[in-house]
């Protein structure tokens, strides 16, 4: 038997599958895994949503946008759950049961409130929060946590990519090692699934579906940022961060090392998202909750405000639908228990390969749909270029964002309102900037786990309940999909009824007739500018 402490063994570069030797194995049955990644199922609990009857989940992040449509699926498809536990913090002085109180009330759990209501009574709160010690849970709570939960959902985590490095090593790597130290206690746990990106490993162009050895060890990043001064981390951390696009992606990385290792003692799985949208089906076609990212861009695209986004539009995007990742969750979380974890299984949850999209189509749908589904909000007639020339993007910017938000800003101050278009001019042109690496790179995301969930899930009982395939056969049309996005965006976002349509496009055709005679104007000072001038 290998002698090796895991440190030791990672630092020599082991295969992650042969590290399992010198850790105590899973209190399950195993079965040895073929070339295809294929076990044989335990039939036992070839039913999805039998698997979560009577059982207790803990689930951290779940009042962010995936967390919301986690707790709804159960609630809505594993309507036997027992108890969903939410671990919840105080937010600007509004306490935790006054929050759970608001986290129901929205729109994404209106099937459930129609048909269910009582539903609501399995949800309960637990005050904590992953950037403080222990979770920030009082003894009474953990003790409760570690004698009764079965299975645990980590998805809370900072998604700014331009978090400063000591919150995004704190909230997303340290609070990783906080969560797994208390799952490691907890004595009916069955499966733990940890959500990371499928970005945390961009510096290489294909991607395994594997934990690859981060650039620095994650203990060392934590006693770094726990015992350095701010100022000093700060000054390092472009050093530290390294061929990382940003802080998020590289705690994230660091975060997949801890689950590795603790995967020798708790029946884990790590579940990479790539750029999480719009819901596809579930709970509605085109809920969105959140304007982050890529849906802040195609709001501000339909609403005319966005004119130049750096890209190279023949690369492949890497979107996946919200609940096409709460569908991978939930079934790995199965696939775990009922195919039997020999090792942690990692799953790439991207759509790339499966069903490709370039930037250059994803932007025709954008537009096309922007034009047949505007916003009363809309400001501009809606178009934009992909450049991949920073400075041309740059001049872009300052014309067509930066000096007509600041003209509108001297109109809303000059009739008495607050000023805020260059404000929220500026926040969007910051997330063209975070989103730049991957709208300008694409990679080769492996996945032959999951490939191999998806088979499992296609052949359980209630697997149609629970797909998680995108690939072109799975009756997912890119098309449809952003039109049904750009709608969501109106609805959901913008908080648009669909009434207010007619006078929308009545605005939109004013305002192209008004693009139309401005275009004319400036063509003809630049005409007689020339002729002047020679």
């Amino acid at each position: 038997m290998i002698s090796l402490s895991f440190q030791e063994a990672w630092a020599m570069g082991v295969p992650q599958q042969k590290l399992f030797s010198s850790t105590k194995s899973f209190k399950t049955h195993l079965k040895d895994m073929d070339n295809n990644n294929y076990i044989m199922p335990d039939i036992s609990i070839n039913n999805i949503s039998k698997f979560y009857e009577n059982t207790k989940i803990f689930i951290t992040g779940a009042t962010g946008f995936v967390g919301k449509a986690l707790v709804e699926k159960l609630l809505r498809s594993c309507d036997k759950v027992d108890a969903i536990f939410l671990l919840m913090r105080p937010k600007r002085g509004i306490p935790v049961e006054q929050r759970l109180k608001e986290f129901v009330k929205n729109p994404v759990f209106n099937r459930i409130k129609d048909k269910n209501p009582d539903a609501f009574e399995k949800v309960k709160v637990i005050p904590g929060d992953v950037g403080l010690p222990n979770l920030g849970l009082s003894d009474e709570d953990r003790i409760f946590l570690i004698k009764n939960i079965d299975i645990v959902f980590h998805s809370a985590a900072t998604v700014k990519f331009n978090e400063n490095l000591k919150t995004a090593i704190t909230l997303n790597t340290l609070g990783t090692k906080r969560m797994l130290e208390l799952c490691e206690k907890m004595e009916k746990l069955k499966s733990c699934v940890h959500v990371s990106t499928a970005f945390s490993n961009t510096d290489k162009d294909i991607i395994d579906e594997q934990v690859y050895k981060p650039s620095y060890d994650a203990y060392a990043m934590i006693n770094l940022i726990e015992n350095l001064p701010d100022e000093v981390i700060e000054s390092i951390s472009s050093q530290l961060v390294g061929k990382h696009p940003n802080t998020y992606t590289f705690a994230k990385a660091l975060a997949e090392q801890l689950v590795l290792e603790y995967s020798g003692n708790i029946p884990l799985a790590i579940v990479r998202p790539s750029i999480i949208t719009a819901a596809w089906k579930e709970p509605f076609p085109g809920w969105v909750d959140n304007i982050g990212g890529i849906t802040g861009i195609l709001m501000e695209c339909g609403r005319g405000t966005i004119k130049s986004i750096v890209c190279d539009d023949k690369c492949r995007m890497e979107l996946i639908p919200v609940d096409i990742v709460v569908n991978t969750l939930l079934t790995s979380a199965w696939h775990t228990v009922a195919y039997g974890p020999t090792a942690m299984r990692v799953y790439n949850c991207t759509s790339g390969k499966l069903n490709p999209v370039t930037w250059k189509e994803f932007g025709e749908y954008t537009h096309k749909y922007s034009l047949k589904w505007p916003s009363k909000y809309v400001t501009w007639y809606p178009g934009f270029v992909y450049r991949t020339n920073t400075t041309v993007h740059n001049v872009c910017t300052m014309l067509y964002h930066n000096i007509p938000s600041a003209l509108l800003d001297v109109f809303l101050y000059c009739t008495g309102k607050k000023p805020m278009m260059l404000k929220i001019s500026r926040k969007f042109n910051q997330a063209l900037i975070a989103g730049s690496f991957s709208s300008t790179n694409e990679w080769n995301f492996e996945s032959a786990s999951y490939k191999s969930l998806a088979k499992a899930v296609e052949n359980a009982e209630d697997g149609e309940f629970f797909s998680v395939n995108i690939a072109s056969n799975s009756g997912f049309d890119w098309d449809e999909y952003v039109g049904e996005f750009v709608k969501g965006v109106r609805q959901y976002i913008l908080k648009d009824d669909i009434s207010s349509l007619p006078k929308a496009l009545s605005k939109l055709n004013r305002l192209y007739w008004f693009r139309i005679i401005f275009q004319a104007l400036a063509g003809l000072l630049a005409l007689r500018m020339s002729i002047a001038y020679f």
